[in-house]
């Protein structure tokens, strides 16, 4: 079978890519090794009821007639209606470290508000910052690595504020340890605080089934249960797929949302394992507990907290099973419109350790999930930053490092792949390009803004 264009992955940046080419009559395939679309951005049944895996909210939300925002744009371009993804917009959220809590929503003002009040001395420093944020063109795709940490430094001299910051945004998109490209820092920035959290009334499915819809409508084809085992080239460009079946396709170009590397070992017989200090090392395991009441008759009435117990914020891989010390607290009951619902959902995410998990037999790795869910929600119950519910849980449910190797293929299951981004998608070989991920773009409208500009500039403007 010969395409014009194949793409391996039906993640969001796959999906959005194969609907951007289909439009203009491109004879594209979608090829993906599971049985359902998504990536780590989907969902499964667990005793009768569907969990959501991967989305805790959507960023960059805007509301109607903010024509140059990213969601505004992503709608335009694969000619969707905003209405179609069922949108519900955050209550409020939270940044807590000890003895301090910063509140934010939607409106950048409630941030700068709070900051005025809980740092005086700093709100000329953080108005600063927004002027730098708002003069950076973050979506130029060749800008040059900058440490976010030395800018915060040199504009805010709390060290304390500049920690609480980092926080929210290294946890919902950064690659690196440590520190972040402020690039990076300032499309978080943006997508988090000064637009904002939504999240579709019925999960994530709303957005994969609207995305697969419109692919299939345009007349894309979508072989699941179908993994690329190997790219064949001939040193230049590929010229064929194997897949895991044994058999072969052909296309003219090849877009690939599996990451750098691991698209790159695909194009070698023998691959070799990718430079340590560019691969990523960042995962996370998280719980999903389901309560038989609303998490705000819990005293749970945030959005999403993120928490550190310390006034230094260690955003790196731990070298235990799990880093309790600092995590995310999402309650989807929290968006508007998700207050009606009879039951509670309580999802807990903290940094992790792969090779801690990895390799574990089926009894050990059961029995430490048990173990590690307890003592993360064992801490942050000490924290003060959770109400105990464990004795209203229903069904609970936790996934790891482990299930997002097997979901993603990424190496060390890092959730935001390589640290050092290819933001023109490029690769060695002239006709295979790299989105998603790895590209560089983040969230799920990132990830399906990727999957756009990847197959805008390299296909649809024939620069190939």
């Amino acid at each position: 079978m010969d395409y014009d264009v194949a793409i391996i992955g039906a993640g969001m940046s796959g999906l959005a890519a194969g609907i951007r080419l289909a439009y203009f009559d491109k004879k594209v395939c979608l090829f993906e090794r599971h049985e359902v679309c998504g990536g780590l951005n989907s969902f499964y049944t667990r005793q009768g009821r569907r969990f959501d895996v991967g989305l805790h909210a959507l960023t960059n939300y805007t509301p109607p007639g903010i024509r140059s925002a990213p969601l505004s744009k992503l709608l335009r371009q694969l000619r969707l209606d905003r209405k179609q993804f069922d949108l519900c917009p955050q209550l409020a959220s939270e940044i807590c470290f000890p003895g301090v809590r910063l509140r934010f929503t939607n409106d950048l003002e409630v941030l700068t508000q709070e900051v005025a009040e809980r740092f005086p001395a700093q709100i000329d420093g953080f108005r600063r910052l927004l002027e730098e944020v708002r003069g950076c063109d973050d979506l130029r795709l060749d800008a040059p690595w900058r440490s976010a940490r030395e800018v915060l430094g040199r504009i805010l001299k709390d060290r304390l504020l500049t920690e609480m910051l980092l926080c929210p945004l290294m946890y919902y998109g950064n690659a690196e340890e440590r520190d972040m490209d402020f690039t990076q820092f300032v499309t978080m920035f943006k997508s988090i605080f000064c637009e904002g959290f939504a999240r579709p009334r019925l999960g994530v499915r709303t957005i994969l089934k609207t995305l697969l819809g419109r692919f299939r409508e345009c007349g894309g084809t979508l072989r699941t249960r179908c993994g690329v085992e190997r790219l064949v080239s001939d040193g230049t460009r590929v010229t064929g797929l194997e897949l895991e079946s044994g058999e072969c396709v052909t296309a003219d170009v090849v877009l690939s949302s599996a990451g750098y590397f691991e698209t790159m070992q695909r194009c070698s017989d023998t691959p070799e394992p990718p430079p340590v200090e560019e691969v990523g090392k960042l995962s996370f395991v998280e719980s999903i507990t389901i309560t038989d009441v609303p998490s705000a008759e819990l005293g749970l009435d945030k959005t999403i907290v993120f928490f550190n117990d310390a006034e230094t914020f260690t955003y790196a891989r731990p070298e235990t099973p799990v880093d309790v010390h600092s995590g995310v607290i999402c309650c989807p009951n929290n968006f508007e419109r998700h207050g009606d619902r009879s039951e509670g959902v309580i999802r807990m995410t903290s940094l992790a350790n792969f090779g801690r998990w990895n390799g574990l037999d089926e009894e050990t790795y059961v029995l430490r999930k048990r173990e590690c869910y307890d003592e993360i929600v064992t801490h942050a119950v000490s924290l003060g930053v959770i109400s105990e519910f464990r004795h209203r849980a229903v069904c609970t449910d936790m996934f790891t490092p482990r299930t997002i190797h097997k979901y993603t293929g990424h190496i060390n299951g890092a959730v935001y792949g390589t640290p050092r981004k290819h933001r023109d998608g490029r690769t060695q070989l002239k006709n295979l390009f790299v989105c998603g991920t790895d590209q560089g773009f983040l969230g799920i409208i990132g990830a399906m803004l990727s999957g756009i500009t990847i197959a805008n500039l390299h296909v649809l403007s024939n620069e190939f």
